[in-house]
């Protein structure tokens, strides 16, 4: 889904969208980065000068509430966005934090998990761990 889509499902929710809301959509869509908010932001307040850290983190949690972003929690405080709310797969460098998508079909375990534990499962995610090939090189030039 594209930008303009996106934001007329959510005016037709009664979402205002200002101009530094669509930029923040439009760079999410635009990247395969994962950015953290503050990325984000430094990105945003090139264009808008007057954008505040609460702007962005406030347009995040909206565009997350309203499913059009996964937020990829790694613990240290610090979430990665991603514009592709659907579920797909995640590898981490462990050295640098980089993360990058991993295409292949969903593992089809939810019900055998519901099944087994009783639990009503909303969801699975699944991160495989590695070095990446930048810190890989990096590592050999040391």
């Amino acid at each position: 889904m594209d930008a303009i889509e996106i934001l007329k499902q959510l005016k037709d929710k009664g979402v205002r969208f200002t101009p530094q809301r669509q930029a923040i959509l439009e760079f999410l869509l635009g990247t395969t980065s994962h950015p953290t908010a503050d990325e984000i932001y430094h990105h945003v307040k090139a264009k808008f000068p007057g954008v505040s850290l609460g702007t962005i983190y406030n347009t995040l949690n909206m565009l997350k509430v309203h499913g059009h972003l996964l937020e990829l929690s790694y613990g240290d405080m610090s979430s990665r966005f991603d514009g592709n709310p659907q579920n797909h797969y995640h590898i981490v460098c462990s050295k640098c934090g980089k993360v990058v998508d991993f295409h292949r079909p969903l593992i089809d375990i939810a019900q055998e998990a519901q099944e087994k534990s009783g639990f009503t499962i909303l969801g699975h995610r699944l991160e495989l761990y590695g070095i990446c090939p930048e810190c890989n090189k990096s590592e050999m030039l040391n």
